[in-house]
């Protein structure tokens, strides 16, 4: 995908020897397992799935507007909804789930269209479908359900094992919905992979060598996707607040790391969590062309507001560190995926406190989930092989659009969406007055002025 601005790699020199494939991790995580790791399979082959449900499932008919299925994520503070299948359409309840990643990317479509040729557009059917509903002013929720294409609905019988839980979220999902005793149709709730992460951490305090086996280091447990050699998709503190909506929509990932322009370092982080409670109930879309030095500046505002503390979790680990800290952080930051520095770089003394040394990779709660999936001799773990997928299948309809005007880093996990290619960062007009205006229509984002201009062209 051709790219306007500069690349530049952010591995190690040290790392860069390559990465292994999940085959030779596999090798590589069972030369140090011992014989009780048959013990630890059987014990969480004992573990119903049905016990690790961790958040109520939320439902939205099929025709709730966008706006206000946005507006109960919020109110709610829940990590999705599910979206009920239109009438007489098909037996099954939901026809998918509707998060922020979804949000994101239905922005970003937003305030991106008109920089896409219309033959484009049309060869887009939920692109086309979300267009032609904004033009009548009610864009339905279930036409941007999995627009991210990170969504998808994945579901596990009543009598799900852990096992089932690992297989099914080996493969890059984040979250399981558990079917009810049958025969019933209806679902007890939904598992997330942080839930189950928890659950292997609780684990490991009341089994001593499944905690030994924990208090490996990264590097030397090979994680299927420890992605330590290769690039992270990150941007920096002078881009656009929607450079970074675009980035994470385009490769496919929940966050992006936010770095120094001029030495790389890891400065913060920004997720789709962030574009939905801060973007959506913004007044002004000149958010968008805010920089995100000052968007992370807004993030932060309410941590420390009472105690005078920044509370703000720094997600950052080494190569060395061991599994069982990198949990820990993941659990205690409630973040997805945290980034690897090389330890041996330190940043210049006038740094910020928050600022590390090199950013060279990328631990995540899948790819963790997916070395204990590889335990339990789960064939054919890649939590990778859905992106790389809708990466190979956008890269040639990319190959000769622009790319963004702030420097992108990409990893060789992230992939772009198949599904809608995004050209260059459009200019974001205001606009004028200060009430907040439907998302449904757009008109924040100024939608049936362009249209009609378009109509015209």
């Amino acid at each position: 995908m051709a790219r306007r601005a500069s690349s530049m790699s952010l591995r190690s020199p040290k790392l860069s020897a390559g990465r292994e494939s999940p085959s030779a991790s596999s090798t590589f995580a069972s030369a140090i397992l011992g014989p009780e790791s048959e013990e630890w399979v059987k014990q969480w082959s004992s573990v119903n799935a049905r016990d690790l449900i961790d958040s109520r499932i939320v439902a939205v008919e099929a025709d709730t507007s966008v706006e206000d299925a946005c507006d109960l994520l919020l109110s709610e503070d829940i990590p999705c909804l599910a979206v009920r299948a239109l009438p007489g359409t098909t037996s099954y309840p939901f026809v998918g789930l509707f998060d922020f990643s979804d949000v994101n990317a239905f922005l970003t479509l937003a305030a991106t269209r008109h920089t896409i040729p219309p033959h484009e557009l049309k060869a887009n059917a939920s692109a086309d479908q979300i267009m032609s509903a904004a033009r009548s002013g009610h864009v339905p929720v279930h036409l941007v359900s999995n627009l991210s294409e990170k969504n998808f609905l994945e579901t596990v019988h009543y009598d799900a094992t852990i096992i089932s839980l690992l297989a099914t979220f080996a493969r890059g999902t984040h979250r399981v919905l558990v079917h009810s005793l049958p025969p019933s149709n209806d679902f007890l709730g939904m598992v997330s992979d942080r839930g189950l992460l928890s659950w292997f951490f609780s684990y490991a305090e009341r089994t001593s060598s499944f905690r030994s086996y924990l208090d490996n280091s990264l590097c030397a447990l090979g994680l299927p996707s420890l992605h330590i050699h290769s690039s992270v998709v990150a941007t920096t503190g002078t881009a656009q607040v929607l450079d970074a909506m675009r980035l994470m929509s385009e490769q496919g990932v929940s966050s992006i790391a936010v770095t120094d322009e001029e030495h790389g370092t890891l400065l913060s982080v920004v997720s789709v969590t962030d574009v939905g409670k801060m973007v959506v109930p913004s007044e002004s879309n000149q958010i968008l062309s805010a920089p995100l030095h000052q968007f992370i500046a807004q993030i932060r505002a309410p941590d420390g507001s009472t105690d005078g503390v920044d509370k703000y979790p720094i997600y950052l680990v080494s190569p060395t560190t061991k599994l069982s800290f990198a949990i820990q952080k993941l659990l205690a930051t409630n973040a997805h995926r945290l980034f690897v520095t090389d330890n041996d770089y330190l940043p210049p003394a006038s740094y910020p406190v928050s600022s590390t040394g090199s950013l060279c990779g990328i631990v995540s709660i899948v790819d963790i989930l997916s070395l204990f999936a590889i335990i339990a001799n789960i064939p054919d773990v890649d939590p990778t092989k859905r992106m790389r997928q809708r990466r190979a299948s956008s890269s040639s309809s990319q190959s000769s659009r622009s790319g963004l005007a702030s420097r992108d880093f990409t990893r060789s996990r992230s992939s772009s969406r198949a599904s809608l290619p995004l050209s260059a960062s459009p200019r974001i007009v205001a606009t004028s007055g200060d009430t907040r205006s439907s998302i449904s229509n757009l008109d924040t984002f100024q939608w049936s002025e362009l249209v009609s201009l378009r109509k015209t062209e």
